[in-house]
């Protein structure tokens, strides 16, 4: 097993769980984990385990921004998007598969279910490219002149949702023509963050201005409800320049998670009442600016680094790298091995898994 990423009892027929991290996940700041993919085993108290290389850094040049992270059991690949390029990486070996450069840049993609195609969107910018998964050639464009920003892939594959920096609607592609065929809104302001859920009837969307969240319709297209965090003041933020900048569902679709960027907290609502009802709030390291889970929803993670039990409401762990440093990423995902495969891959959104 030489030259494996993880050790052959880690690899064994029993199930092993790992958070991979990509970094630096929060702008280009180095102090949060540096440059690469950080591997954590969430089977033994989220201990680091390695710090795979991404892209070298030379002297006087600025490591680039991770704009997103997805990963394939169908591949094989974790993949990284930066503001320039888009990589795939071998899960197990780190070993880099393909590196383009898109024109427009990327910002955070999503991997169809299939593990066939990526739908990538240029930085900032008018369009989304449609990528081959095996060799990162492009075959389709879509353009929303929207400020491309955020992807989610429906669970099924069936559906694309596209979310801009500019745009109030939440654009809807097939994946099967790759064409728009729809979109959600307009929502009160432009969108940030957001999720589905895995029925594909409602959307939790963040918006500028608002500490909390909007939810719509994806079958009518309407907006539905407007949610405000009750019990915190809005104020001012280290990022993203909007109080609630990450959203996301538990798996198992009962919780909605909502991050507030003042007040240092993920505020939890009760997500199988309409509309979601607040009922906790968990006090983080530092400012959030997402929030995701692990495949079976019994932790979520948010940017800061701290590991929370869902169930408690509690910090389980939070993340340091081989040095001791506090590990923060808005980009992160569970991926699960057994016999020497990667077999399942969680996602960097909390997209809802109840069909």
């Amino acid at each position: 097993m030489a030259g494996l990423l993880l050790s052959g009892q880690q690899m064994s027929a029993k199930e092993s769980h790992f958070l991979y991290i990509a970094v630096p996940g929060i702008r280009n700041y180095v102090q949060y984990g540096g440059v690469g993919i950080l591997v954590f085993d969430m089977d033994n108290s989220f201990r680091f385990v390695k710090r795979m290389s991404t892209w070298d850094v030379l002297p006087g040049e600025q490591p680039e921004n991770v704009k997103g992270v997805a990963a394939s059991a169908r591949t094989g690949k974790i993949y990284v998007s930066t503001q320039k390029r888009l990589a795939a990486f071998d899960a197990i070996t780190g070993t880099k598969a393909w590196d383009k450069a898109y024109e427009g840049g990327c910002d955070r993609m999503a991997i169809s279910p299939d593990g066939r195609i990526l739908y990538v969107p240029a930085f900032e910018g008018p369009f989304w490219d449609v990528a081959n998964a095996t060799t990162g050639d492009i075959i389709a464009k879509l353009e929303t002149n929207s400020r491309s920003h955020n992807t989610v892939f429906s669970a099924d594959g069936s559906r694309v949702y596209l979310a801009g920096l500019a745009s109030p609607f939440l654009s809807i592609a097939d994946p099967g023509d790759n064409r728009i065929i729809g979109r959600v809104g307009p929502f009160s302001a432009a969108i940030r963050p957001f999720t589905v859920n895995g029925r594909q009837t409602l959307c939790f969307v963040n918006v500028d201005g608002l500490l909390g969240f909007e939810m719509g319709d994806l079958r009518t297209g309407k907006m539905l409800y407007r949610v405000q965090v009750h019990g915190y003041e809005k104020g001012p933020v280290k990022r993203h320049g909007c109080p609630s900048h990450g959203i996301g569902l538990t798996p198992d679709e009962r919780e909605l998670w909502v991050s507030d960027g003042a007040n240092n907290r993920i505020h939890v609502f009760n997500a199988t009442v309409m509309p979601p009802k607040q009922i906790a709030s968990v006090k983080l390291r530092d400012m959030p600016g997402w929030v995701t889970f692990s495949v079976d929803g019994r932790y979520a993670f948010p940017s800061t680094g701290d590991v929370i039990d869902t169930q408690t409401k509690r910090i389980a762990a939070t993340l340091h790298d081989e040095h001791g440093q506090d590990v923060q990423s808005e980009k992160m995902l569970e991926l699960v091995f057994s016999n020497g495969k990667l077999v399942r891959a969680g996602n960097q959104f909390g997209v809802g898994a109840k069909h």
